[in-house]
């Protein structure tokens, strides 16, 4: 799934991941979400997650949403349908990315759902093989493949996947994502300079820029802590959040061997 939502899928959406031939997912790691060249101080890249109205959507971009995440878990309060999915994902202008958000669903599933919701990348929440991720990737699909410190898989599988991007928090809660459990930031810094990094859990207006300071992402993903409610956004806290990642100061880290050169600097992972 690439810019505006065009779907360009490389296999037919009904496919298993695995259909893809090997060397192919092989061929094709370098593709999706991965250019990470650096502007001067420019802040990290903002995902505001489980959104479920249009209006609500559309406010969020408005005040300089990068993305925008549409849950499909059915346990989670901020389920969201195909059918309002794609009507939040028609809504909103072309440079704002649409993620869904998925917890151990069938390749088949994913590839259904981003056709028809309009999604540039997928966000898999759960415990989803390294072959799932690259079959996506290689489907035109790009992947964040969320990892966790307390759960599988953990911080330190990231190797095992080949994905677009990575999420990274604490994995302590009931259900995945929208828990609003703050974490120790810092325990994962270690990753940040390393692979694209967007930050998650319990993040609010009022500690993102501490978490910006501790942890360095490429970008932050926030959902209950700019909510009234379960799948609710108040407009005043998203802009509140926001503009705190704007204003949010930077550590310099040391260099890391095997890093990227901008390693100060977030990357762009939603462009």
């Amino acid at each position: 799934m690439k810019k505006g939502g065009q779907h360009h899928c490389k296999i037919a959406c009904g496919a298993s991941f695995g259909d893809v031939p090997r060397a192919a997912i092989l061929q094709g790691r370098e593709g999706g979400l991965r250019t990470l060249a650096a502007a001067s101080c420019r802040p990290p890249q903002v995902k505001v997650c489980g959104l479920t109205h249009v209006d609500e959507a559309v406010a969020c971009a408005e005040m300089g949403a990068d993305a925008i995440g549409l849950v499909f878990y059915p346990p989670s309060p901020r389920l969201v349908s195909g059918q309002r999915a794609r009507e939040i994902s028609r809504s909103l202008p072309e440079q704002v990315w649409k993620v869904g958000v998925f917890v151990d669903e069938p390749f088949a599933a994913v590839m259904k759902k981003a056709e028809f919701c309009r999604l540039n990348c997928v966000q898999l929440h759960g415990t989803e093989p390294p072959e799932m991720v690259e079959a996506l990737e290689m489907a035109g699909i790009s992947v964040i493949k969320s990892l966790f410190v307390k759960k599988r898989p953990f911080l330190s599988e990231a190797g095992l996947y080949r994905a677009s991007a990575y999420l990274i928090e604490s994995g302590g809660g009931f259900v995945p994502g929208g828990a609003g459990l703050s974490w120790k930031w810092a325990e994962a810094g270690e990753l940040a300079g390393k692979i694209p990094c967007i930050l998650a859990g319990g993040l609010s207006p009022e500690n993102v820029g501490a978490a910006i300071y501790e942890f360095g992402p490429d970008a932050v993903d926030v959902s209950s802590g700019v909510e009234s409610e379960p799948g609710r956004k108040d407009i005043v806290k998203v802009r509140a959040f926001i503009d705190a990642v704007r204003n949010a100061k930077h550590k310099s880290p040391p260099s890391v061997k095997g890093g990227r050169e901008d390693f100060t600097e977030p990357g762009r992972i939603f462009k």
